[in-house]
């Protein structure tokens, strides 16, 4: 009788544990819960996008309007073109501003939105967002911090 007790509690265990690794890699794998059908597409370019990818979040004051949902590189300008849905329910101005910004402490990225003054024009399906700022590397700041230092080092005796 005691066998099957602590059979049944060994299972009720594993089943809890089960769930919670589920729910971990829906939470790690960005799991989006925005519908297809309720959103508008729109583009940016980037110089530089760092370590940006597919399905990460797209998000205005903290709050996620959006997602990542392709990433490819201009063959003319040799820049980053980055698609974003929008969540339908969230329109912005023609001029609102894109940064790529570095969250949480493994360093994912997300694409900040922040709203534009044009009143009259809105950011539609197919619409560009022309004023971007490319993502911080932090390897390229490095560098030029030594690199400043050695020069300054050399330059007077």
């Amino acid at each position: 009788m005691k066998r099957s007790v602590l059979d049944l509690w060994v299972g009720f265990f594993v089943a809890i544990g089960i769930g919670a690794l589920l729910f971990l890699s829906l939470k790690v794998s960005s799991f989006s819960g925005i519908d297809p059908q309720e959103t508008y597409t729109v583009s940016a370019r980037f110089d530089n996008i760092g370590g940006l990818k597919v399905k990460a979040p797209v998000r205005s004051a903290g709050v996620l309007v959006g997602r990542v949902m392709d990433i490819r590189l201009d063959a003319e300008t040799y820049e980053a073109l980055v698609e974003m849905r929008i969540n339908s329910h969230y329109l912005f101005p023609a001029d609102s501003f894109a940064a790529i910004y570095t969250s949480g402490l493994l360093g994912d990225q997300y694409i900040g939105l922040q709203a534009g003054v044009e009143t009259e024009k809105l950011l539609a399906e197919g619409s560009e967002i022309k004023r971007t700022q490319s993502a911080v590397v932090l390897e390229s700041l490095v560098s030029q911090f030594l690199f400043n230092k050695a020069e300054e080092g050399q330059g007077t005796p």
